[in-house]
């Protein structure tokens, strides 16, 4: 009887000893699947992320600008050009990708008397300076914002290499320039004459002084003229 009763008990304690390894071994199991979960939702939101980052401009406008440095008429030596200043507020308020005219050769001295004789020069020849790079998938903008500064009562010559080098049909190009008190200098219609097929609105025209010395006011102006 004795032995039974010790047998009966020895099974007994297996049972458990087995459901409690059973248990563990869940708990481990499940905590494994946690762990894999948690690695794998870690490792989906890294790529989510990944992939998050990975943009491509949508843009459909473009700024487009021709802007110089160094000693300009009324404000003295500059570090960032008065038609760059203006450009930049316009890309901020559009979000439009931009694109800046720079010369292949850049022949354009510092010097604001130097530099207006390489503009007459230029202009008399009726010159068409080279342009250091090209744009990438220029047919997927419809619309272009056109900056320069006014050089002898026209664009610089250099914008119309820019004008002469794609085709701008069906586009709109929105003029805008700084200028010392020459306004705009009926540069919409010379615009107009160099990029025919396109349709060309009115040019914002602001002064070398505003855009460096009063910016809040000439911020409100480009808000205004985005607006027409």
């Amino acid at each position: 009887m004795m032995k039974r009763i010790i047998a009966l008990l020895t099974v007994i304690a297996l049972v458990f000893a087995f459901a409690g390894c059973a248990a563990n071994n869940k708990e481990t199991q499940k905590s494994s699947a946690e762990s894999s979960n948690t690695t794998s939702q870690a490792t989906q939101t890294e790529e989510t992320k990944a992939d998050t980052n990975k943009t491509t401009s949508t843009s459909k406008s473009l700024v487009v600008y021709f802007s110089r440095t160094g000693e300009q008429y009324s404000v003295g030596v500059i570090e960032k050009g008065n038609t760059a200043i203006v450009a930049d507020m316009i890309i901020e308020q559009t979000g439009a990708d931009s694109f800046e005219i720079v010369p292949k050769t850049d022949n354009y001295p510092n010097t604001y008397d130097a530099l207006t004789d390489v503009a007459k020069e230029e202009q008399n020849n009726n010159a068409r300076p080279e342009i250091k790079d090209t744009i990438k998938d220029f047919d997927k903008y419809d619309t272009v914002y056109l900056g320069y500064p006014i050089w002898w009562g026209d664009l610089p010559m250099i914008c119309y290499t820019f004008l002469e080098s794609y085709d701008f049909s069906s586009k709109t190009i929105i003029p805008f320039c700084t200028h010392a008190g020459s306004g705009d200098a009926g540069t919409q219609s010379k615009i107009q004459s160099a990029a025919p097929n396109a349709t060309v609105k009115e040019v914002l025209a602001i002064t070398g002084t505003d855009a460096q010395n009063n910016q809040e006011s000439v911020k409100k102006s480009v808000t205004e003229w985005l607006g027409k």
